[in-house]
């Protein structure tokens, strides 16, 4: 009985593994990052380190801001709306009023000295992250024709 047991064991964990060899994964529950997800890595990263480093202290880690002094990013009518505006205030900083979401804002936000490239990979992330599905993506030459 003893030997039955550990040939039976035996060619259960060869099965398995002879399975698990010809299609180790199933394509439905896994996709490939380089093809499926191409566009999304790319707006992402590394806009993303970017506004951890500069962003994140006023405009919260979810985008949400403060809803007094400074507005919010997810969301926001003023970012799809004003898509030079929001790119010029990256770039240059912003101070004035500004009405996002229907709620005015006067506070001033410095200029970070980001070069052109870092204006839209922040960009680009904050277009495409939180509740932000905005699809074209902003490069560095739209950046750069932006002028104060």
């Amino acid at each position: 009985m003893l030997l039955t047991t550990k040939l039976l064991i035996g060619f259960t964990a060869i099965a398995i593994t002879g399975i698990s060899l010809f299609k180790p994964f199933s394509d439905e529950k896994y996709f490939d990052l380089e093809t499926k997800n191409k566009t999304s890595v790319k707006t992402q990263s590394p806009g993303k380190e970017i506004y951890f480093d500069f962003c994140v202290q006023c405009h919260g880690a979810n985008g949400k801001g403060d809803l007094k002094n400074f507005p919010p990013l997810d969301d926001s009518d003023w970012l799809k709306n004003k898509r030079k505006e929001s790119i010029a205030a990256v770039k240059f900083g912003q101070s004035g009023e500004i009405v996002v979401n229907k709620i005015k804002y006067n506070n001033a936000m410095p200029a970070m000295g980001l070069s052109n490239q870092e204006v839209a990979d922040v960009m680009n992330y904050i277009m495409t992250s939180w509740s932000n599905k905005q699809s074209k993506i902003v490069t560095e030459s739209e950046v750069a024709a932006i002028k104060k």
